[in-house]
């Protein structure tokens, strides 16, 4: 939806049409591209309905909104606290507003739905990936493992899914800090755990929100606001004791940063680690989503031997609200960086992490090589940050083989590899880069068995 009114007549039709009492919930909402207001309240929301309990999440997955009925039902009152590294945004009075920052606030609400219960995670697994055949993929990452159910159960999960036999795709999945590095070790999740079809590569951090969302944690305020910097997820010190424990342990480590100042933290914390003599070829320390880099960041970055990922929907999707909303013209040249990086030979990823993004690679080459805008179909962010099809394809291959720990098994054609490829309609290197995205995937191999055909 292109307007705020047209989410919230939307949400009123399914209100209109659901039984009262039944949850109501909704993805996407996004206030960074949606003209309107920049959140959803007990305001907008109450007014629908006091009868069914209604969340949405926005499409950052970093922030919530909620009806007061969904407060009620989760049993969330003007007295409940603040989790570490979250928030219940209160008004000026210090009343609840009903919109949420961070997961571990808005699962007290989410949590409460019943068809969450109901879900079969390993058949939705499956069913998921299925799909995914025809986009050309064979591996996929999951960065928050146990993220949304809080249970270290989730790798079971995935391994279940596996043992059926019917995964059509690969997963290399990262236990989420906020369940705690000691429920996963009494859970017996290890690094390495699992075979070439599913297994655990390495542990998830998280240093600050979203930018679009405003709780990326920035040097400088954002645009408009006085000392509005954001949000720190966890402390500098926590971020460092986290990444120090489980690098000891021999984890790999991807760290989430988009603002500025959260990558400040998080080449601290490397340094820190470097400096207590931790092998880094071992933990292979990236920064996921790296959205918002300085030049001496790329430098530290490639001192301390740190690569990043860039969800490179953010220029695509985002890259306007960025220049007009978020940061203004100058900031806005540093979001994802790719050619810089490419340049001072800091390795790089491009990701769409689902659900903020859709997982299709020849939309992520198109964007990574054109900078091109949504909402300005003619404007070019940063076009000096603009890449070869060659660098996106090997950013979407080799480069993600390797940050997963996996480059002795795919990401390219080799004698010995698992024997995953894709054929396509036209070579995405000889087309208009405006038309990479269209190019039809027409089969797709994994293990040298064609899952996939148009």
């Amino acid at each position: 939806f292109q307007t705020t009114d047209e989410v919230l007549a939307h949400i009123a039709k399914r209100a209109a049409e659901t039984p009262a009492g039944e949850w109501l919930v909704f993805r996407n909402f996004d206030p960074a591209v949606q003209e309107g207001p920049d959140r959803l309240t007990f305001a907008e929301l109450d007014p629908i309905s006091t009868e069914h309990p209604i969340f949405v999440l926005n499409a950052s997955g970093h922030l919530a909104y909620a009806n007061s009925k969904a407060f009620e039902v989760s049993g969330v009152s003007d007295d409940v606290a603040y989790p570490p590294g979250g928030e219940f945004v209160r008004d000026a009075d210090g009343k609840l507003t009903g919109f949420m920052k961070n997961n571990v606030a808005y699962l007290q609400v989410a949590s409460n739905y019943p068809a969450l219960a109901e879900a079969e995670p390993v058949e939705a697994l499956i069913d998921l990936l299925d799909k995914w055949r025809a986009l050309g993929l064979t591996t996929v990452s999951e960065l928050s493992l146990g993220g949304l159910s809080q249970s270290p159960a989730d790798a079971q999960v995935m391994a279940a899914a596996a043992q059926s036999g019917r995964l059509n795709a690969r997963i290399r999945a990262y236990p989420f800090y906020t369940l705690g590095a000691e429920a996963w070790d009494e859970a017996g999740v290890h690094q390495g755990d699992g075979n070439g079809l599913t297994r655990i590569a390495g542990y998830k951090l998280v240093a600050d929100g979203s930018n679009q969302g405003f709780t990326g944690l920035q040097r400088e305020p954002y645009l408009g606001t006085e000392d509005d910097r954001g949000l720190a997820y966890m402390s500098p010190e926590e971020l460092t004791d986290v990444a120090l424990e489980r690098a000891k342990k021999g984890w790999h480590l991807a760290i989430h940063g988009n603002g500025d100042a959260a990558i400040d933290n998080i080449l601290d914390t490397c340094e820190a680690l470097v400096e207590a003599g931790i092998d880094m070829s071992k933990v292979r320390p990236r920064i996921e989503h790296c959205s918002i880099l300085h030049d001496e960041q790329i430098a530290r970055m490639k001192e301390l031997g740190v690569s990043a990922s860039f969800l490179i929907g953010h220029v695509h999707y985002w890259g306007v609200a960025m220049r007009d909303e978020v940061f203004g013209e100058e900031k806005a040249q540093l979001l994802d960086r790719c050619r810089s990086a490419e340049e001072a030979g800091v390795g790089f990823t491009l990701h769409s992490d689902f659900m903020v993004t859709d997982p299709e690679p020849l939309h992520m080459i198109e964007m990574a090589v054109t900078r091109k805008t949504w909402k300005e179909p003619d404007y070019v962010l940063a076009p000096q940050e603009k890449i070869s099809v060659e660098s996106a394809i090997r950013a979407l291959t080799s480069e993600a083989a390797w940050q997963l720990f996996s480059e002795r098994e795919i990401g390219s054609l080799e004698p010995g590899k698992f024997a995953d490829l894709v054929i396509l309609g036209k070579d995405p290197r000889g087309v208009n880069p405006d038309a990479i995205k269209e190019i039809k995937v027409l089969e797709t191999w994994m293990d040298g068995k064609q899952v996939y055909q148009a």
